[in-house]
Parts: structure tokens; sequence; C-alpha cells
């Protein structure tokens, strides 16, 4: 996956006032952590006009009309993940609502910094920790470790 696709999804959210928070291998590499992913993973504000402004920023990005099958309610229901798989494209973009009953959009502690010319809002180290040390994925683990270490984050009390 190109780092310029990954602008210029960001730009387009920026753009359309997009209230998002990158997570997952993408947040971990802008985090020097640089890790093999093949997916964008983006906490998005479950509210409906913001899930109207992340389709219309999608839309300025890659024009495919399946984007309209994202529904408002989609990111509040009981699976609020949806999974976007552009045409032409080497990888996917995932819409989170929340995870399970543990994150909420509103638990994510947020620090922003410029890639490449864009505003990017990432998850802290911290946050990206919290998010991945009790999952049951082996990557993720392994993730949550290297964050860890390299950012000498300690378990929360």
């Amino acid at each position: 996956m190109e780092l310029s696709r990954v602008l210029d999804v960001l730009r387009a959210f920026g753009r359309e006032r997009v209230e998002y928070v990158l997570v997952g291998g993408v947040a971990l590499a802008l985090h020097g952590l640089v890790r093999a992913t093949q997916d964008i993973d983006l906490f998005v504000a479950p509210s409906p006009d913001n899930v109207e402004r992340a389709k219309a920023a999608l839309r300025s990005v890659f024009g495919d009309p399946s984007i309209d099958d994202i529904a408002p309610g989609d990111l509040e229901g009981a699976y609020p993940t949806v999974r976007f798989v552009p045409d032409d494209e080497s990888f996917v973009i995932d819409l989170i609502g929340r995870l399970g009953d543990a994150i909420r959009y509103e638990d994510l502690e947020v620090e922003e910094r410029e890639v490449g010319g864009v505003r990017v809002r990432l998850a802290t180290p911290r946050t990206l920790y919290r998010m991945k040390k009790d999952t049951v994925r082996l990557i993720d683990r392994a993730d949550a470790e290297a964050l860890k270490h390299r950012f000498a984050l300690e378990e929360d009390p």
C-alpha cells in the first residue's frame, strides 16, 4: 500500500471535516513501528452527519457507487464496522464505530501531526496499546508489546 493513497483518503477526510482517528497498522507506522498492512483502519464518529461526510470524502477519492450502500446507522449497530474495498486498489478501508463494548470513538486519545502536507489525526501510542493488548489476534498482541517497549508504556491501573 502506498502512503500517497493513504494520504489521499486522509486529505479528503480533512476537507470534508470528518471526525476520524487513524488506528491500526498505518497508525503504528506513523509512530515508527512499521509492519506490513493492507488496510486503512479509521475510527469514525458514528453520528449520521459524520458518516455522510465520510461517504462524501470516499466518493471524492474513489468515485465508487458502492459507497452509497453505507448507511448512517451502520457504525452504530451490533457490528459497527464497514469494510470498503476500492476498485483497482491494493488495500481496503475499515470504518469503525466502536470495538465491542470496550472502546468507543469518544474513548480515543488523539494526536495530530502533518504527514506529506496532510493533517492526520491518529491514536496515541497508549490508545493503540489499549486497543491491541487483550485481543485474540497474535499480530495485535505483538503490536502491543512493541508499543509497550518503544514508548515505555505501563499497564493501566
